[in-house]
């Protein structure tokens, strides 16, 4: 990375070449942090993240999938703590538009506000911008969709997509194997092989956590241990 000579002191100060240092240091964390991907499919929605827990942690509980909304679901890289706040702050905008609306939020309308949030804090002084990405997965009366937001305040929607270290080999990765009409197990398959693609640990499921959205309950559900356990075995078949 270029010197910043001093450029990096705020996040509303530009580079002679238009750089805003903090915003790229942001992102570096990102790439940084574990691996998540989310992975849609004819019959839902997949979000699942590395997670690598110590010898005596209880892993039961996952650190980086949160639930927004009985439709929504969250996967984060990066800073986790930036992440639970900007998950408390969808919570409560979701809530606020049940209560005004009487109608579930759209996912569309979620990603975009948590990335006008990110962008704020890349205009004031005395704030640091978020240093986490985020993927918001959801079923709405649009249907399936995933969008990631990044510290810059940008969000982009996609079929699928990994955040996190070495997303650039694992998008290739999912760009190759991705279909459009894949099943809902095939999708959960794909995460698990990508996931795998990066990780230290190639085998078993105790680095992997996941959640599933379908079509038909429209429901941020859990996936459970023997169901992932099937996943996993039936990863192989996407090959590097």
């Amino acid at each position: 990375m270029m010197a910043s000579r001093g450029y990096d002191m705020t996040p509303t100060m530009y580079s002679p070449d238009g750089r805003i240092y903090q915003v790229e240091y942001a992102i570096e964390t990102v790439k940084r942090g574990t691996l998540a991907i989310g992975v849609c499919s004819k019959e839902g929605i997949i979000i699942a993240v590395e997670e690598k827990p110590r010898t005596l942690q209880t892993t039961n509980v996952t650190q980086k999938i949160f639930q927004v909304d009985y439709h929504i679901g969250v996967a984060a890289a990066g800073y986790i703590p930036d992440a639970r706040v900007q998950v408390d702050n969808a919570r409560f905008f979701s809530q606020g538009n049940r209560m005004t609306y009487d109608e579930s939020v759209e996912v569309a309308t979620v990603a975009k506000h948590l990335a006008d949030q990110a962008h704020q804090f890349t205009q004031y002084g005395g704030v640091r911008p978020n240093g986490v990405s985020m993927i918001i997965a959801g079923i709405d009366q649009k249907g399936e969709s995933i969008y990631v937001t990044d510290p810059s305040g940008t969000y982009v929607q996609f079929a699928a997509v990994a955040i996190g270290a070495g997303s650039d080999e694992v998008n290739s990765f999912l760009e190759k194997h991705y279909k459009e009409n894949m099943s809902l197990e095939d999708a959960a398959s794909l995460a698990i092989a990508a996931i795998n693609l990066k990780s230290d640990t190639k085998e078993g499921i105790n680095h992997i956590k996941m959640a599933k959205i379908t079509t038909e309950s429209k429901t941020f559900e859990k996936v459970s241990e023997s169901d992932l356990q099937n996943y996993s075995q039936k990863a192989s078949k996407f090959a590097p």
